[in-house]
């Protein structure tokens, strides 16, 4: 029931969506693979070296942060995120239909008003310039950008998830009706 069967292409502004959480989908494992390397860094820093880590333990808390919200369109995209479906299995098409709809609805909603909430906090740290107070002073309005950027996409990804089942051109939840026996 996906586009790829012979029906008509995704509306523009739909591919554009999947792109654009597939792309951040891709930072956010680059960030998380960054974190990885500046965890092994810390380790030999202190470790052999026997230095103090001055940057490490802040870059990585905000980076796995940001990943965490740059990358959530991207596991809605790929529904990897962690569902249980016995009750979408015993629901036939319609009701099916109906529930997946009201589930992304009350997401939507959610995400929405905590984008709405985000984007003044972020501001405000922008304007400010405000910076942690570690020595590294790193400033903060560029991992708090991951939230409301990542918020924003998860809304898009969400209407262009419900639009994708209120056209049929996907199942909800990704359960594709079985086929009558001959």
């Amino acid at each position: 029931m996906s586009s790829d069967g012979g029906r008509a292409p995704l509306p523009v502004w739909v591919a554009a969506v999947h792109a654009l959480s597939r792309l951040f989908g891709i930072l956010a494992a680059g960030l998380i693979l960054l974190s990885i390397l500046v965890v092994c860094q810390m380790v030999f820093v202190r470790a052999v070296l026997g230095q103090s880590s001055i940057w490490q333990t802040e870059f990585v808390t905000y980076a796995v942060a940001g990943a965490t919200f740059i990358g959530a369109p991207y596991i809605l995209l790929t529904r990897g995120h962690v569902r249980v479906d016995l009750v979408p299995l015993m629901l036939g098409g319609p009701a099916r239909r109906v529930l997946h709809l009201a589930g992304s609805a009350v997401a939507l909603v959610f995400c929405a008003f905590f984008l709405y909430g985000s984007i003044p906090w972020w501001h405000e740290v922008w304007e400010t310039g405000q910076t942690t107070s570690s020595i590294w002073r790193a400033r903060l309005w560029i991992p708090y950008l991951a939230v409301p950027v990542g918020l924003a996409l998860l809304c898009l990804q969400f209407i262009a998830e419900m639009y994708l089942v209120l056209t049929r051109r996907e199942a909800a939840f990704g359960i594709v009706p079985e086929e009558p026996a001959s």
